[in-house]
């Protein structure tokens, strides 16, 4: 099976194509600016309690990781959204892996900024097994040290592609989450961190199942 970054590299190399080079300048500096910043090192990481939360569902419940810990550990991964085509192939990897997951007694997660409304489309979209959770305004990754704003010039690009953030996620447009994922113990440790400033990469869902198989 294909890695999740050797899939992930192959389409960053096919877009980049098909982006204008004005585009493209605008994006690097952007990326860039976020990894100069030490965002990510200031993202919480192994050994760190993971904050609580309350986050509705892409079908209308309320899901609390006291509740998913008190099943197992948990696999909670951060994304941007619909929107973002490196999201929803890391998603679609995580789906493939989902089983994996399970069978070591994980429960699995993901999180966006997005209304519930858009997260569902998602779900439909790729007949996700595992809940689509919506963190309006990013409150949650804020907890977790994964919040950023999003700087003028890319917001405007942003808005020029047709994402519509201001809709999607409920009038806060400009701040995102670092793409991340925790693999978390059922005591709520931190026991596996993937924090990166650059969103066309993401976790390999063979390192979290490695994870996993050291908890048991």
């Amino acid at each position: 099976m294909t890695s999740l970054s050797a899939e992930l590299r192959t389409f960053y190399e096919a877009r980049q194509q098909q982006i204008p080079a004005e585009i493209r300048q605008i994006m690097q500096r952007a990326s860039q600016e976020l990894a100069d910043s030490g965002q990510a090192d200031r993202a919480l990481t192994v050994g760190a309690q993971a904050p609580r939360f309350n986050l509705p569902s892409a079908t209308g419940q309320t899901v609390a990781l006291d509740d998913l810990l008190n099943d197992g550990p948990v696999v909670l991964t951060f994304y941007r959204g619909a929107w973002c085509p490196y999201c929803n192939i890391a998603l679609r990897s995580l789906q493939e892996h989902h089983e994996a997951m399970t069978a070591r007694g994980a429960r699995l997660v993901a999180v966006s900024p997005q209304i519930p409304d858009e997260s569902l489309t998602l779900t439909e979209k790729h007949d996700l097994a595992f809940d689509v959770l919506s963190d309006i305004g990013s409150e949650t990754a804020k907890q977790y040290g994964l919040a950023f704003g999003l700087p003028d010039d890319l917001a405007a690009v942003y808005d020029k592609l047709g994402f519509d953030l201001q809709r999607v996620n409920d009038g806060h447009p400009r701040t995102l989450p670092l793409p991340a994922t925790y693999v978390i113990d059922r005591d709520g440790t931190i026991r596996w961190a993937f924090v990166d400033t650059d969103y066309t990469t993401r976790a390999e869902p063979a390192d979290i199942i490695a994870t996993l198989d050291t908890l048991h």
